[in-house]
């Protein structure tokens, strides 16, 4: 039985997966979750109950998270693209910028996504106003990270690019990186040119109307 990913291709966490999927031609098949009240959603509820996705089903097994998804493939379907180094001290540095990705690039950008969702009394401007000021703490201190960088652990595309490539993507139509950042620009730019994330991007592409601050007319 091939691998099934649950997911919708406009989602960051899912685009997180398809290129970890992509980079190493993993074949799956994917169950579209278009529809709250469709059979594919109806099955993501018996297998996780919570409703959240991405979620991949490898035989008798089910993995939520990305990162762990990410994690799972490597250890039972290995490709050429090793995501996760051997060595340890390379992994660590892999998984650390993996969290910095997911927790403070990823979760301000939603933030503010989920709060112009809301209607206008149910808003929350200073809670806003924090997430806006984590992303430019995230920006700066990237930038100097990323001296010297071709990606984000290193020399080597990795389980933290898979996170930076989407994360980064959303996050610049959100709350726009400055001009003060261009190493963060230019990162940005590798990610967007890697086929692997570029096929998730076009993928998505008929699903930009819904992007609740608007989508920009770029990338």
């Amino acid at each position: 039985m091939p691998l099934q990913l649950y997911a919708h291709p406009f989602s960051s966490y899912c685009q997180k997966v398809l290129t970890a999927l992509y980079e190493n031609g993993t074949h799956f098949e994917f169950r579209l979750l278009d529809d709250p009240e469709g059979p594919a959603m109806r099955e993501l509820t018996r297998i996780w109950p919570m409703r959240r996705f991405p979620v991949l089903v490898d035989d008798d097994r089910s993995v939520i998270e990305a990162s762990c998804i990410i994690e799972h493939l490597a250890l039972y379907h290995p490709g050429p693209v090793k995501l996760i180094p051997d060595d340890p001290r390379e992994a660590l540095e892999v998984r650390t910028m993996d969290r910095f990705f997911d927790n403070y690039v990823s979760t301000p950008q939603q933030k503010i996504v989920f709060d112009a969702i809301r209607q206008p009394q149910d808003r929350d401007p200073y809670g806003v106003a924090e997430a806006r000021a984590m992303l430019e703490t995230s920006y700066a201190w990237l930038e100097q990270k990323m001296q010297g960088r071709q990606w984000a652990a290193g020399e080597h595309f990795s389980l933290a690019d898979c996170g930076a490539a989407p994360f980064l993507f959303y996050a610049d139509w959100t709350h726009a990186i400055g001009d003060a950042f261009p190493t963060v620009h230019a990162y940005r730019r590798r990610l967007l040119a890697r086929p692997s994330f570029a096929r998730a991007v076009d993928e998505a592409r008929p699903y930009r109307s819904f992007f609740p601050l608007g989508a920009p007319d770029r990338d």
